[in-house]
């Protein structure tokens, strides 16, 4: 778990019990909305210890700097299909190369970039708010692209959209047979990727 002056992020394992437990003290003591909380299920430990650390920024951004509590318009994963059938949007991936190799949305652009932090050189390069009017990113949990989005307002972008709740919400809400997702969603533990299938609870 990450602990900025601009907000808490991180990825917990436990029982249902343990994690609740720890949702009622996050709530509890820094105000965490359950909105923004995304479960999925697993059948070993996907994590060797807890670990808290404290950090200037939850995500580095080192090329600009940017107010993550101005991003752009969040977009819910039930209204994400609609935005990104408009031919007028361009579809963003924000995430690094490696993550994008295993799977991204239909239609994505994908910039390629080896940290977060060249998705400032990434825009610079090749996007223009004159002619990309509309823009649509997303990312693995939605934080990144609290960032990125704000970054292309700062850059004028006039129409800048950003998926609530990212990739991992996304695969949580919207019914597989919907899904406009291809692949897999790169993530940060022993399980590497998740699925769908990896939002339901198997339990019974």
């Amino acid at each position: 778990m990450l602990i900025a002056e601009e907000g808490v992020n991180g990825t917990m394992a436990g029982s249902p019990a343990t994690m609740e437990h720890l949702l009622h003290l996050l709530a509890e003591r820094v105000g965490m909305d359950r909105s923004e909380v995304k479960y999925s299920y697993a059948d070993e430990c996907p994590f060797k210890r807890l670990k808290f650390r404290v950090k200037p920024e939850i995500i580095t951004f080192r090329n600009a700097k940017v107010d993550p509590n101005q991003p752009g318009q969040y977009v819910p994963p039930a209204q994400w299909n609609a935005l990104i059938a408009d031919q007028d949007v361009l579809l963003l991936d924000t995430r690094n190369h490696y993550e994008t190799e295993i799977g991204t949305f239909a239609g994505a652009v994908v910039p390629c970039t080896e940290t977060f932090s060249d998705f400032v050189t990434y825009v610079r390069k090749h996007l223009n708010p004159d002619t990309h009017r509309k823009v649509a990113m997303f990312c693995t949990g939605g934080i990144r692209c609290e960032k990125a989005s704000a970054f292309l307002l700062q850059e004028g972008f006039q129409h800048v959209y950003h998926l609530q709740g990212g990739i991992l919400k996304y695969l949580e809400e919207v019914p597989e047979q919907e899904s406009q997702w291809h692949g897999a969603c790169y993530v940060f533990d022993r399980r590497t990727s998740v699925e769908h299938a990896d939002f339901k609870d198997t339990s019974d």
